[in-house]
C-alpha cells in the first residue's frame, strides 16, 4: 500500500481525525499492513497483545466463550474502527477472541509506535474520548443483559446498534450492518430461536423491517417508542 493511501486511510479513523497530513505521514512509518481471511482468528483469548489494529477493509467481531461453550459477541468493528489499544495501555491479556467476519485488511502499530502516538496531545485527548464512549457502551450492554424479557433485550440491543450504525431517513433508522439472527443471539445472550420469535413479532407489529441483505430498519413506530434514546 502506497504512503498516500495509508494517509487517506488514517483520515477515516476517528482517533486521527484532528491531525495534519504531515503528522499522519509520520504515523505511516510505524504501520504494517496485514491481511486476514474470513473466519481467521486475529487475537486469541488471553493472548498478550503487542499491537493496536486498525481496520482498513472488512469486519471483525470480539467474542467470549462461556463455560457452556456458548459464544457471546462483545463488539463488532468495521472499516475505520480500531481495537487492541486497551491491553497496550494496561499491559494485561485479552479476555476475548477477535475473529474476522469477512476477508479483512488491517494496519497494525506496535506498542512503541502506539505510545509515540500518545505523545500527540490531540491523539491522547481523542483516545480518552473514545474510551469514555466505549465505557458507556459497556454500561448500556450490562443494562441490556439485565433485562429478563427477551423482547426488551432485543429492542435495547437494536437501540445500541442504532447509535453506532444508524442512518436516519424519513422512513426510520436503517442499521448499516448486516446481522443474522445468530449474530443478534450472540450479542444479546439469547438463543437464536428466541431472537427469531422476537424479530418476527416486531416485524408483524410494524416496529421493524428486515430489508435485503439482512439489513434492519427501525420504523417510525419503533423510533417513536424510544424517542430520546436514539
Amino acid at each position: 500500500m502506497k504512503e498516500e493511501e495509508k494517509i487517506e486511510f488514517l483520515k477515516s479513523i476517528e482517533l486521527f481525525s484532528s491531525l495534519t497530513d504531515d503528522e499522519l505521514r509520520e504515523i505511516t512509518t510505524n504501520l504494517t499492513i496485514k491481511k486476514f481471511r474470513k473466519g481467521q482468528t486475529i487475537l486469541y483469548e488471553e493472548d498478550t497483545n503487542e499491537y493496536m489494529y486498525m481496520i482498513f477493509e472488512g469486519e471483525v467481531k470480539v467474542i467470549q466463550t462461556t463455560e457452556e461453550g456458548k459464544e457471546i459477541i462483545l463488539a463488532m468493528h468495521g472499516e475505520g474502527d480500531f481495537f487492541g489499544e486497551i491491553s497496550l495501555l494496561d499491559g494485561k491479556t485479552i479476555p476475548a477472541r477477535v475473529l474476522a467476519i469477512k476477508d479483512s485488511i488491517t494496519a497494525i502499530i506496535s506498542k512503541k509506535g502506539f505510545y509515540s502516538l500518545l505523545s500527540h496531545n490531540k491523539v491522547a485527548i481523542k483516545m480518552s474520548q473514545i474510551l469514555c464512549s466505549r465505557l458507556r457502551e459497556s454500561w448500556a450492554k450490562v443494562q441490556m443483559l439485565n433485562f429478563n424479557n427477551a423482547s426488551q433485550r432485543v429492542k435495547m440491543l437494536l437501540i445500541m446498534l442504532s447509535e453506532k450504525y444508524g442512518n436516519k431517513t424519513d422512513e426510520g433508522i436503517i442499521l448499516k450492518i448486516k446481522l443474522t439472527h445468530q449474530d443478534l443471539a450472540e450479542m444479546s445472550g439469547l438463543t437464536r430461536e428466541t431472537v427469531t420469535r422476537v424479530i418476527d413479532k416486531l416485524q408483524k407489529s410494524g416496529e421493524i423491517e428486515v430489508l435485503k441483505n439482512k439489513v434492519i430498519r427501525l420504523t417510525p413506530d419503533f423510533c417513536g417508542e424510544f424517542k430520546g434514546a436514539i
